[in-house]
């Protein structure tokens, strides 16, 4: 009876959690760059200073990361997810009231520190935190669902942009944040509370990681710069993917063909799920960069082909798919459960102040060497992400055990 009701907590836990990073990632993140024209015309400024402000915020929500893990490890992951929410709904509303580019500028930036709080990097501790021994099993069926997002709100927000001007679809957005989020994640917090106040809390197996301690460190590096690398290389892509594809001469068809890459994220998800129990996070780190590189080098060799343009989307989708589930067990599986929240947000600063350039130095690179170049130059750095995962895969080789 005990192992049906834990399998009902993990599945609501992850069900819900499914739910508010779709929320979480669309209103955030993927819907920026569909709003962003009209966020250039609105204020009167370039395509690129818009960029250059998501980039500007990318690298602040970059060095707020070791904060925000520290405080999922110290007051939970849940209770972080829960003001990350309110945060989110709050930030959205100063950035669609916003009278100069100015108090714009600051709510994009608290926007992306509001964003860490709520996305992949607090739900999968929400995770470990629920069982460390089932957690990679969990992130897997998270990010499942969650890989919907772009799927889901490209269409629907180019769609709202007939209709509504962009601060108006900032208002919705911020509404979803505090009428659906808000209430899964508090109730997320309130469970873990309640079972805490009747100690029925049950111990949970600790995970040991593959690193031995004294190689810590080094392997830290190695991951963070690899993790770095090939956050640089897709937020680049997915800044700029639907108008970029416009821009090729696809037309109409660049939101179909973008929104191609959420259904190919699942896919490599589901493939995973199934088949991929007997690959190590460090292959699946390694097979997710090699897609990526691989579909960006498409676009750029066959430039408008439609066929070229669907294989380019579908690559990066399924390498991304499998990147974000190697974001949450490979540091897992290296470095074990202990102070997860902590390792996981230095491993994100690194990945997003890293990341915080891509959008602007792209945008930048296309208006001045045009996409083809660009693109190329996006694919050499990934082989260099993916050389650093192929030494970390080649360095581990012994299978996690749990902590006597």
């Amino acid at each position: 009876m005990t192992s049906v009701r834990e399998n009902r907590i993990h599945a609501g836990l992850v069900s819900a959690l499914g739910l508010t990073q779709i929320i979480g990632y669309g209103t955030l993140y993927y819907s920026f760059s569909i709003l962003a024209p009209g966020m250039a015309k609105d204020l009167g400024i370039s395509i690129e200073q818009v960029f250059g402000i998501f980039s500007a915020s990318l690298f602040v929500g970059g060095l707020s990361a070791p904060t925000i893990g520290k405080q999922m490890d110290r007051i939970g992951a849940a209770a972080v997810l829960t003001v990350g929410s309110v945060l989110s709904a709050l930030t959205l509303l100063l950035c669609a009231w916003s009278p100069t580019i100015l108090v714009f500028a600051l709510g994009i930036v608290l926007l992306e520190v509001s964003s860490g709080m709520v996305q992949y990097q607090a739900a999968f501790a929400a995770l470990v935190e629920s069982d460390p021994k089932t957690a990679s099993r969990s992130i897997t069926y998270l990010t499942l669902i969650g890989g919907f997002a772009s799927t889901i709100f490209w269409p629907i927000s180019a769609s709202l942009m007939g209709y509504l001007s962009w601060r108006e679809i900032y208002i919705i957005f911020a509404l979803l944040n505090l009428v659906v989020c808000m209430p899964l994640h508090l109730w997320m917090m309130r469970k873990r509370k309640t079972a805490n106040a009747e100690g029925i809390k049950q111990a949970r197996e600790r995970v040991v990681g593959a690193i031995p301690p004294e190689r810590r460190r080094g392997a830290m590096v190695v991951v963070s710069a690899a993790f770095a690398i090939l956050g640089f290389t897709l937020a680049s892509i997915l800044a700029h993917m639907v108008p970029m594809l416009g821009t090729l001469g696809l037309g109409t068809a660049a939101v179909v063909i973008g929104s191609l890459f959420g259904p190919a994220q699942v896919l490599s998800r589901l493939i995973n799920m199934i088949f991929g129990t007997r690959l190590s996070p460090p292959i699946l780190a390694v097979i997710s960069s090699a897609l990526m590189v691989i579909g960006i080098a498409i676009l750029g060799v066959t430039g408008n082909s439609l066929p070229g343009a669907v294989a380019f989307a579908i690559c990066l989708g399924l390498g991304s798919g499998i990147n974000s589930i190697a974001q949450g067990s490979l540091p897992l599986y290296l470095f074990g459960s202990d102070g997860y929240g902590a390792v996981t947000g230095k491993m994100a600063a690194v990945r997003l102040a890293t990341g915080a350039a891509a959008p602007f130095v792209f945008a930048t690179a296309m208006a001045h060497f045009g996409i083809g170049l660009s693109l190329f130059a996006i694919a050499a750095l990934g082989v260099v992400g993916m050389g650093a995962f192929v030494s970390v895969a080649l360095s581990t080789r012994r299978e996690l055990v749990p902590a006597e």
